[in-house]
């Protein structure tokens, strides 16, 4: 026998071994098993929220169907004006008594969260969050259900991992598990869950936290089509594109799309700037947002509630082209005052809806100029609905998915990558920044500024000074040391006081008593925690 044959289970055993010391010391499986948990429990929590929807819508259209459009138009015109006033009293109520940050929650505050170490959300205050945005949408509120359903998400899945004591990177990825796996139950799209939990949330694509996220989302996905079934959102035609000639009509509605986009970001900004210069109780707040909403909704009952009918029927070719063009104001004028009026809810489905109306309307423009060329405005209706709502959230990549997994229209990818791209780039030319990274630099937090500003930011003098040893002198000579350290003191403020004073030793005070020292910081240890944090980072992103 040739003697690599005889060595090589010993070989195999050497390089195999290690490995999966590795792999378990990791607990890399204790989390795909949490993952389990979190996408079942996030799958019964979506069925549960899109069922609260529905009843709640129950009450006053007598239907509980996505069809608000065409229920609105068949009862009276008082119900669609008083029923978002009467929703808007319960919702105030609900925020006055039980909401800490008299708001409901969404996108922004899961990302704030995962910035800071995937930090705990509380469950009470992100469940009643959840009821808020439903009986908001139930209501015919103008926004989205996917920014709620990923704070509930994300809100879940954290009481799952605090039952268990994991590493940062383990609190942090399946905090992403839950933001995926409410994507994919919530829109039935489990490769857009995997890629936004990715791209919006982590940031990065480490295969150790895929495979977890990845099971997460299709346990979120199961449960739902076993209860609502496995069709498309939306269901469209076999478009197709015309001709390659059409490219450049392709790149001239991204170019319109991002225009839009910022357009509608604007108006979300500035109506909210508005709204908090208003004083007036939190009760009533939501209610004069009702009321005017309601006052839109009796002429226009297509800008009512999530939309999706409204964006179904643009994307069948069934909206005449002034009253697209009159549906894109309208619906960025409601969605605006219902976010500025503290109503629950997201973005993400009043810019698929702004976005459809925008490509619906563009295509009949381009198929009345060249008539022989253009595609059906369907198809632009399309590319329109990724464009828009890919510059809003900033997250092209998993809106190209989405958008496919939505409708079903694979054949489109050339067009929509193009206009997605474009219409992305524009608003970053023009904006800077996604509506979720407008809404965390509201609080002071600039995640797009990368991870390494963050740590230096929250790391703190306490988690590297040295303190006193035995009985050293701890009072503090200010004609010495006119500058010292507190223990709150951010890493980033005292690297550049140890280079600002030229020294590499500082005395460290408490916050409570600034005539005593506590301990002593050194350069050398601030550098070192500086370098030990980018280490983590780097491992934690390629791992």
């Amino acid at each position: 026998m040739p003697e690599i044959i005889r060595r090589l289970p010993s070989i195999l055993r050497g390089w195999i071994t290690p490995n999966l010391q590795t792999f378990l010391s990791s607990r890399e499986p204790q989390l795909w098993l949490i993952s389990v948990i979190i996408g079942l429990c996030v799958s019964i929590a979506a069925i549960l929220f899109r069922l609260l929807i529905l009843n709640t819508q129950f009450l006053w259209l007598g239907v509980a169907e996505e069809t608000v459009t065409t229920s609105a138009k068949e009862i009276h015109w008082i119900w669609v004006l008083m029923a978002p006033v009467v929703g808007g009293l319960i919702v105030g109520w609900i925020l006055t008594r039980f909401m800490p940050a008299r708001r409901s929650y969404g996108v922004a505050d899961v990302i704030e969260a995962k910035a800071y170490g995937g930090r705990d959300i509380e469950l009470k205050p992100g469940l009643t969050s959840a009821v808020v945005s439903a009986l908001s949408l139930g209501f015919g509120a103008s926004s989205g259900r996917e920014g709620p359903m990923v704070h509930l998400g994300a809100t879940l899945a954290t009481s799952v991992a605090a039952k268990f004591r994991l590493p940062d990177w383990g609190r942090r990825t399946l905090l992403a598990c839950g933001v995926a796996s409410a994507v994919s139950a919530s829109f039935n799209a489990p490769i857009a869950g995997v890629l936004f939990a990715h791209e919006v949330v982590l940031g990065h694509y480490a295969k150790r936290a895929f495979i977890p996220i990845v099971i997460s989302s299709v346990m979120g996905t199961i449960a739902t089509r076993i209860w609502f079934g496995d069709a498309a959102a939306f269901s469209i035609p076999a478009y197709q594109i015309t001709s390659y000639l059409e490219v450049p009509a392709f790149a001239l509605l991204g170019v319109t799309c991002g225009l839009i986009a910022v357009i509608f970001q604007f108006s979300l900004i500035a109506t909210d700037y508005v709204a908090r210069s208003i004083v007036m109780p939190l009760w009533i707040r939501p209610a004069v947002g009702g009321l005017m909403i309601g006052c839109i909704g009796v002429f226009l009952p297509e800008i009512l509630g999530v939309g999706y009918q409204a964006t179904d029927m643009a994307l069948k070719n069934q909206i005449p082209l002034m009253m697209l063009l009159i549906l894109i104001a309208a619906k960025t004028a409601a969605t605006s005052i219902t976010l500025a009026s503290r109503f629950g809810g997201g973005v993400f489905s009043p810019s698929l809806y702004i976005g459809a109306m925008t490509g619906a309307a563009f295509g009949l423009i381009a198929s009345r100029v060249f008539p022989e060329l253009a595609s059906s405005e369907g198809l632009y209706a399309i590319l329109g609905m990724g464009a828009v709502a890919a510059a809003v959230i900033g997250a092209p990549i998993s809106t190209v998915v989405m958008v496919f997994e939505l409708t079903g229209g694979y054949a489109l990818s050339l067009a929509l990558l193009l206009t997605v791209s474009i219409a992305v780039g524009v608003n970053q030319a023009i904006h800077g920044r996604s509506f979720f990274q407008w809404q965390l630099e509201t609080r002071g937090l600039r995640v797009q500024d990368g991870p390494h500003r963050l740590m230096v930011r929250n790391t703190r003098v306490a988690d590297f000074m040295e303190p006193l040893v035995g009985d050293e002198d701890n009072a503090l000579d200010t004609d010495k040391h006119p500058n010292p350290l507190r223990t709150d003191t951010s890493l980033e403020v005292a690297m550049r006081q140890f280079d600002e004073l030229g020294s590499s030793r500082l005395p460290v005070i408490d916050a409570r008593d600034e005539a005593k020292i506590i301990g002593w910081a050194t350069q050398l240890a601030a550098l070192r925690t500086y370098n030990n944090a980018l280490v983590d980072m780097s491992v934690e992103e390629h791992r």
